[in-house]
């Protein structure tokens, strides 16, 4: 039922190269700080039980559901929708799916990109031994000093601005795939070196009890709620990217298949990034894995600067930390993108660094928000970053995907679902269980935890 079988956009070149390009949309910042947080904070091994039952039962799902939507339409987010819709004899509500993917994934990268060039600032820093024998307090300050500064922010703002717009304006085979093959791999590779690093001069005894020690005494229902949470969040589902890359997958490409071996291959790297961080943390008396950039940008190098070689690793651990983030940028910048290039039929150059342009001037709000605009609050205590951050995080994408279930479930011909997933006889009905009800029951009670879990606690 597809109506063509290639994009116009380009195609990935092998099921291979589709799953690193989704795995690096999905391998960012979060995963490298946060997951390894809320594990070791809510019962170790419980926790990554419940999170794995919860992103095969919700994330996995809705994972495939977006995949098959983009596939089918071979276009970007919001023309797919409207095509989906047409097909459907569906209500034109069911477009802003694509809208608000477009919309949320371009908020995000406004301020990922800021957050990303501060990773790109601390390779040089770690290189430089800067932090070789210090003290929290000089790392503290390291930190603060450098968020004082707007101009030092804007400029590996801008950088790392500059290098997602060259890659994306490449296009899928020269630019996606390309950066894709070279990132995924090298991401890869640190990660284990780190890995490996921990092992040797890191407490990695305390690392694997913090992660991984079974105590369901500490698994609460928060801890539940977080990890369907972050089973949501974690697969960059909502946010269009998904159903974008979906558009350039091939049909002999089983669906059920590969978003299985995302879904494990972002949970592997998040417990590895889990095992390369807190043997280090542990290693160095007094620190704590604090969550947040508190972690990444001061616990880290000073817990490196304290260790043998921990210059050189640093280094690699922040370069690490960079190319997940390229690889989260390009997929949040291909939505608008493509949306752009069918609409007006112009040239991807072009489109590119204008959204990169745009991108970037509003990510200037959140460079000011750490420091010129620090006491300026958009609503109540939020800055004009937190802001962005919770209606994006918290709003659109939560959301996003709650539509998304629902329109698969629901709205979609069942002959156009089958054609794409082509799931045994015995798993369609479980599938369709899964994203019918237990898929937009998971991601409501998220939905409603992340707008008011705090009132209620």
């Amino acid at each position: 039922m597809a109506q063509e079988d290639q994009s116009r956009h380009g195609m990935w070149s092998s099921r291979l190269l589709f799953i690193l390009a989704a795995a690096g949309s999905a391998v960012g910042l979060g995963n490298i700080w946060k997951f390894p947080y809320i594990v070791g904070e809510n019962g170790g091994g419980a926790f990554v039980v419940v999170y794995l039952v919860c992103i095969f039962l919700i994330g996995v799902p809705i994972m495939m559901a977006e995949v098959l939507m983009g596939r089918h339409g071979r276009q970007s987010p919001i023309n797919t929708m409207r095509l989906l819709v047409k097909e459907s004899n569906a209500r034109p509500f069911w477009i802003m799916i694509g809208w608000m993917g477009v919309l949320a994934g371009f908020l995000i990268l406004s301020y990922y990109a800021v957050i990303a060039g501060w990773a790109f600032y601390y390779i040089f820093q770690l290189a430089s031994g800067l932090f070789e024998g210090a003290d929290g307090a000089f790392a503290t300050e390291t930190f603060n000093t450098f968020l004082a500064d707007p101009w030092l922010m804007l400029f590996w703002q801008t950088l790392f601005m500059a290098l997602t717009v060259f890659i994306v304006s490449r296009g899928v085979s020269r630019g996606l795939e390309a950066a894709i093959k070279w990132f995924m791999p090298l991401l890869f590779i640190l990660m284990v070196a780190v890995v490996g690093y921990s092992m040797i001069w890191g407490d990695f005894a305390a690392g694997l009890s913090f992660l991984f020690s079974f105590d369901v005494s500490a698994l609460s229902v928060d801890g539940v709620l977080i990890a369907m949470g972050q089973a949501f969040f974690t697969l960059s589902l909502g946010m269009g990217a998904i159903m974008a890359y979906g558009a350039y997958v091939p049909m002999n490409t089983s669906v059920t298949q590969t978003v299985i071996t995302i879904a494990l291959l972002d949970t592997g790297v998040a417990l590895a990034a889990g095992l390369a961080i807190f043997p280090i943390v542990f290693a160095s008396p007094g620190l704590e894995p604090g969550q947040g950039p508190g972690l990444m940008f001061v616990t880290i190098p000073l817990a490196l600067g304290n260790l043998p070689f921990g210059a050189i690793v640093g280094a690699i651990f922040f370069a690490l930390v960079s190319f997940a983030a390229i690889t989260s940028a390009i997929s949040l910048t291909e939505p608008a993108l493509a949306y752009l290039v069918e609409e007006y039929n112009a040239k991807r150059e072009r489109v590119a660094i204008s959204l990169g342009v745009i991108c970037w001037v509003l990510g200037i709000g959140t460079v000011l928000s750490f420091n010129v605009w620090a006491d300026f609050h958009i609503v109540g205590e939020k800055t004009f970053f937190d802001f962005v951050d919770y209606v994006s995080q918290n709003i659109m994408l939560p959301l996003g995907g709650l539509l998304i279930a629902l329109c698969a479930g629901w709205v979609l011909p069942k002959a156009l679902v089958k054609a794409q997933l082509k799931l045994p006889a015995g798993v369609e009905p479980v599938w369709s269980v899964l994203i019918k009800f237990v898929a937009p029951a998971g991601v409501l009670a998220v939905f409603v935890y992340t707008l008011f879990g705090n009132v209620v606690a």
